[in-house]
């Protein structure tokens, strides 16, 4: 197939628009944080220099000008901000409270939906569940596991081995997934899962068309990715623990499970709050998993799901924008939580 150049110009043109784009703002962005600092560092180095060797007293910025100098480099963080989080979000609130054209007000109508529609409430409690399930036992596993191989032979092997998931997307994951829980009807089975049944002497099923098993193997992937994050952040914090402390409780002879409850749990517990909290937040925005291994049917679908679906797919871009605002609505008092305990751990 030979290339024809006229044919691809356009194309060729917007990838060099592209590229030129990248280097500017790329280009930009640099000279904003490099050479800028840099050259009023200069400016302020000489002005001292020349202060003391003229024996004066040493040159003090003004407050007025501190506050224009942070806000110089607070702009673009804040325009950003803006840009990509405050007016989109505000433009989805007021969708929310609109018809699926964007053009007419219907005021809380796509709100008593959400609560009234027999599939979105199968919605709000998968992801219940979701949220439920998968920080608890990710973590849960974590720690357990971070603890049994603390200090034991070949301890970063072992790690490594459950860290490994988390180095594959979720799209990936979810495909491997799909072939563990794979169906062939009677006889030989390509599914992990259904082959092991099958030599227990029992019969295949289709796991990820029966409800509610569906959406607990599907839980599964998320914890398989996400243990393995747990582990590491977790067994950070337990060889962070003072070795004082540890040799203090074993001259006292506590056993082990006294140790883990007495002291590898109160000293961990901020990192396990984090966590907790970022597993919480990550789950409740999970889409990939459900959109590569079910599409989101047989009563598999989340909030996130459902959205693209409502916004994308039906062209309800009211439905989708309620569900969109729920969403981040059940976000935020996690964010707060965990702001208060950080200012909480800041102060003691």
């Amino acid at each position: 197939m030979e290339f024809d150049f006229a044919d691809e110009q356009p194309k060729l043109l917007m990838l060099l628009y592209g590229l030129i784009a990248f280097v500017v703002v790329v280009g930009g962005l640099l000279l904003l944080l490099d050479v800028v600092p840099a050259w009023f560092a200069r400016r302020r180095e000489a002005q001292l220099v020349a202060a003391s060797a003229s024996g004066a007293p040493l040159p003090r910025r003004p407050k007025r000008g501190e506050g224009l100098f942070a806000l110089f480099f607070l702009l673009p963080t804040l325009l950003l901000l803006i840009i990509g989080l405050v007016v989109p979000a505000i433009r989805t609130l007021l969708l929310s409270l609109m018809d699926r054209s964007s053009t007419n007000w219907v005021g809380l109508r796509n709100y008593s939906w959400m609560f009234s529609d027999d599939s979105i409430i199968r919605v709000l409690i998968n992801s219940l569940i979701w949220v439920l399930l998968v920080p608890l036992v990710a973590a849960a596993f974590g720690l357990i596991y971070a603890v049994l191989v603390d200090k034991v032979r070949f301890e970063a092997v072992a790690k490594s081995l459950i860290f490994l998931p988390m180095a594959i997307s979720f799209v990936g994951a979810s495909i491997i997934w799909k072939f563990v829980y794979a169906y062939r009807g009677e006889g030989d089975q390509i599914g992990l899962l259904n082959q092991i049944v099958v030599s227990l002497g029992g019969e295949p099923r289709q796991w990820l068309l029966e409800a509610p098993m569906n959406t607990l193997l599907l839980i599964v992937i998320l914890i398989w990715i996400q243990a393995g994050f747990a582990m590491v952040v977790l067994s950070a914090a337990i060889k962070a623990i003072p070795g004082d402390i540890v040799e203090a409780a074993r001259l006292d002879g506590v056993s082990p499970w006294q140790m883990f409850w007495r002291i590898t749990m109160p000293t961990i517990r901020p990192a396990l709050i984090v966590v907790v909290v970022t597993l919480s937040i990550g789950t409740l925005k999970v889409f990939d998993i459900v959109r590569t291994a079910t599409n989101g049917n047989y009563d598999t679908s989340v909030i996130a799901n459902e959205m693209y679906n409502q916004a994308f797919r039906y062209g309800e871009s009211g439905q989708g924008s309620a569900l969109a605002v729920f969403l981040f609505i059940l976000v935020i008092p996690i964010v707060i939580y965990q702001i208060r305990n950080l200012r909480q751990q800041r102060e003691g």
